[in-house]
């Protein structure tokens, strides 16, 4: 299906979505000289969510957008003009405005597809570029990426929970605004879930939407099998009957009882839903009450606060639940609200120049960033991924490599040989034209699964998961230590150049 409406609202001016600093800093190169020194940034995440060990990357489809439609409009530049700067006058110059109005895209963007499993410090977006370009990109990229890999991550925890039954998403009274209930859907779908509650997010996206009754509908008549009755009489075939409402087992022999006359019409009750109270009891209960009376096909749909912790618990007590509902903990991820995504500059030139490497310093060696122009380069056997590498562009891998824990350098592994691999990192932009063939929704959503057999069960467990071999590319983690003991020796020296690289190896 098309998402034309979706992607209306990325098609608009959005240059405005952006931190005030991005755009002083922008004015700063301008009127200095440097903004067409063309720079790289690298886009990655630090700390896997939910104390797990991976992350599933998604947003992607909205950065594209946001790229294609990169550009400032009279009505943005008129903005800009109202800013003052603390002595009253105006932030920016008329110049600026008229720089900002003829600038054109022309980044070259590589990133990692949607759906790809990923890990700490490994880039998902790569932007070279002009300087100014890069730069104002920092803001709505990390905004565009950072919240849809939370989601997407989440979701495929809580479907590996559920172990193969359905999950459906049922956020959207509780997510945050329009947008952010459409992207937690879709993203939410990318993970793993079947479909949504959210109607918007079936004829944007074409994901399946799924839903009966409430509450409400029970309590507007004056006696529950009245309001099944009615319920069963005009939605024959949509029957999956809340009976948690006044008496939950009762609920379930009276949705039986409408059941039983649905058959004599030539219609099936799907099922019953539970909400509350104790779910593993009351599914056994009912599974037995439901196969007792003929109806051993009719599903138990669980929801109230479920996460993958829960589901997780609820399986191990053998609960008779077919299909989950999952709301709040989902589309919020309520027990992690962020990912820690972050963009830094790594490299900048002048024109034919040699590449300086930059790194940012820190006294906490998790916030040192890595100097280079970055690819992952994924290694595989025959049965899973055995290790990643990331591994700057001018470096020869073709005999494999060795990588290094960046915070444990006795943890060393080698990589190659006999073992396939693939790069990570994919061209989208070249020179400002999109070059990328975007795949459907369900394309991604089962790159999602493909990509998440290739792990051990170990990676993918909930508490205290097994660490992924991914690390740097050893000369490269030799040069960001070397570089780091420059810095700190001579702070005046903050870079080193792509000719310095070579001659280090």
């Amino acid at each position: 299906m098309e998402t034309t409406n979706y992607k209306q609202f990325y098609s608009q001016s959005l240059s405005l979505m952006t931190d005030l600093y991005q755009l002083t800093m922008s004015y700063a190169y301008w009127k200095a000289g440097l903004d067409k020194r063309e720079a790289v940034f690298h886009l990655f995440y630090r700390t896997a969510p939910f104390k797990g060990g991976y992350t599933i990357a998604a947003g992607l489809e909205n950065v594209i957008e946001y790229l294609k439609n990169f550009s400032f409009d009279q009505s943005d530049l008129d903005y800009l003009s109202t800013l003052k700067s603390a002595d009253g006058k105006p932030l920016f110059e008329e110049g600026f405005f008229k720089y900002l109005s003829e600038m054109e895209f022309s980044c070259d963007v590589d990133a990692v597809p949607e759906g790809t499993v990923v890990f700490p410090y490994q880039p998902l977006v790569r932007v070279t570029g002009p300087l100014v370009q890069c730069q104002i990109l920092e803001t709505p990229l990390l905004n565009l990426i950072n919240f849809p890999s939370l989601i997407a991550t989440k979701s495929a925890r809580i479907c590996m929970a559920a172990k193969g039954d359905p999950v459906f998403e049922f956020g959207l009274r509780r997510a945050q605004g329009v947008d952010g209930a459409l992207t937690a859907s879709r993203s939410a779908y990318i993970g793993g879930c079947d479909s949504t509650s959210n109607v918007l997010a079936g004829k944007v996206f074409g994901i399946p939407v799924k839903g009966t009754h409430s509450h409400s509908w029970v309590m507007v008549f004056d006696d529950e099998l009245e309001s099944f009755d009615t319920y069963a009489q005009y939605l024959p075939s949509n029957c999956v009957f809340l009976v948690d409402t006044y008496n939950t087992i009762e609920g379930v022999k009276k949705a039986i009882e409408v059941g039983k006359k649905l058959r004599e019409r030539g219609y099936e009750m799907l099922g019953v839903r539970l909400d509350s109270g104790d779910l593993a009891y009351l599914s056994i209960e009912s599974r037995k009450i439901l196969d007792e009376a003929g109806f051993p096909n009719a599903l138990i749909v669980a929801s109230n606060e479920l996460d993958e912790t829960i589901i997780s618990e609820l399986k191990r007590q053998k609960a008779c639940i077919a299909l989950w509902g999952v709301g709040t903990n989902l589309v919020t991820a309520k027990d992690q609200p962020a990912l820690d995504g972050v963009y830094k500059i790594s490299a900048i030139r002048d024109d034919g120049k040699a590449w300086k490497y930059k790194l940012k310093l820190s006294e906490q060696m998790r916030k040192v960033s890595n100097p280079g122009i970055h690819q992952v380069r994924r290694y595989r056997n025959s049965s899973e991924n055995v290790g990643d590498a990331i591994y700057d562009i001018h470096t020869d891998m073709s005999k494999g490599c060795s990588i290094v824990d960046p915070f444990d350098p006795t943890r060393q592994k080698h990589l190659g040989g006999y073992l396939d691999f693939y790069d990570l990192l994919v061209p989208i932009f070249r020179g400002g034209d999109c070059v990328y063939d975007q795949p459907s929704l369900v394309e991604i959503r089962e790159n999602t699964q493909k990509e998440l057999k290739y792990f051990s069960e170990g990676i993918k467990r909930f508490m205290n998961p097994h660490q992924y071999p991914s690390g740097m590319e050893k000369s490269l983690y030799e040069l960001k230590i070397a570089l780091v003991k420059n810095i700190r020796s001579k702070t005046h020296h903050d870079f080193i150049s792509s000719e310095e690289l070579e001659g280090s190896r």
